[in-house]
């Protein structure tokens, strides 16, 4: 295990320098310079290439790259071309945000799906077409949508939760939790339907197996069957769809982060991109194939933990 887990550590570098490398070359051939960024349209050329010139814009790539990596061993990410302020103190304030909406998202949609997935593979017939049917439904319907209607409901009609707005939790974690259940809800509600038709497919494929039957006629209990047999061995596909929807959640969060006005990295990648912030954009792109790359390595660490046939291997 501790070779397994070594070796998918060094891989795990090799994807970070690869993201990061590729993130580098197309900050580099976008068009825009930190000095036309930084000083703005009424700087010269020759201001703009004294400043570009200063922080070494012109020198090779490769030297360039291996410049701003031992930066970010270090722990500077950089500083922002807009305002001038150090990138890595803002990414730090915004990155709870951004990892309690995927976290919480996540475990509330996994708690949905798996609760519909089971009860669709287990007592089938109307069940299973209704669960079947509606999960289609929501599978189809955009995330957007479903957030302006329930702001619609719970914030403007209702006067139950905030609209929009985020609350520290350290400053009052009574008004945290409520900035936070609208883009939880609306996050669990569109992904819960693709958990759910997974664990439909994996229950009913582990429920016909052989084991099942003799587990049914030596008289185990059909809860004990259904929920701890049957689920056990389900698992692995259904951990794999919930640690998907995690990164997806963390790295396409930028519609629910603009739409309920959440100081998170997906509202910071839109800003960076607009504005041509390039280091930003650079080390938001770190940041978040950095999350990607450590689920990846978490899932595949569990995986090989739960499954015999993996240890062996």
């Amino acid at each position: 295990m501790l070779f397994f887990v070594l070796k998918r550590v060094a891989w795990a570098i090799v994807t970070l320098l690869i993201a990061s490398w590729i993130a580098f070359v197309l900050v580099h051939v976008s068009g825009s310079t930190p000095g036309g960024v930084a000083l703005g349209q009424s700087a010269t050329a020759e201001q703009v290439f004294a400043y570009n010139e200063s922080i070494g814009w012109y020198e090779p790539w490769l030297q360039q790259y291996f410049a701003w990596v031992g930066q970010v061993l270090q722990g500077n990410l950089g500083v922002s071309l807009i305002d001038g302020r150090p990138i890595g103190p803002d990414i730090a304030k915004r990155l709870p945000v951004t990892a309690a909406l995927a976290l919480f998202g996540t475990l509330l949609s996994a708690v949905v799906g798996i609760v519909l997935g089971v009860t669709a593979a287990v007592r089938g017939g109307a069940a299973d077409r209704f669960i079947t049917a509606l999960s289609g439904v929501l599978l189809s319907v955009p995330a957007f949508w479903v957030g302006v209607l329930l702001v619609f409901v719970f914030a403007v009609q209702l006067r139950l939760l905030p609209a929009t707005g985020f609350v520290p939790f350290a400053t009052d974690p009574a008004a945290w939790a409520k900035s936070l259940v609208l883009p939880v809800v609306t996050i669990a509600i569109t992904s819960a339907a693709g958990i759910a038709r997974q664990t439909r497919a994996s229950m009913s494929e582990t429920l016909t197996q052989e084991h099942m039957r003799t587990l049914r006629a030596i008289g185990t209990p059909t809860t004990r069957i259904i929920y701890v047999h049957a689920l056990r061995g389900a698992s692995l596909p259904i951990i794999a769809t919930i640690a998907i929807q995690f990164i997806v959640l963390f790295s396409g969060s930028v519609i629910i982060e603009v739409l309920f006005a959440l100081p998170g990295i997906g509202q910071a990648m839109q800003a960076a991109v607009g504005s041509a912030d390039l280091p930003f954009v650079q080390a938001l792109v770190l940041v978040a194939t950095l999350v990607v790359v450590l689920v990846n390595l978490g899932l595949e660490v569990l995986n090989r933990t739960l499954d015999p046939k993996l240890r062996a291997s």
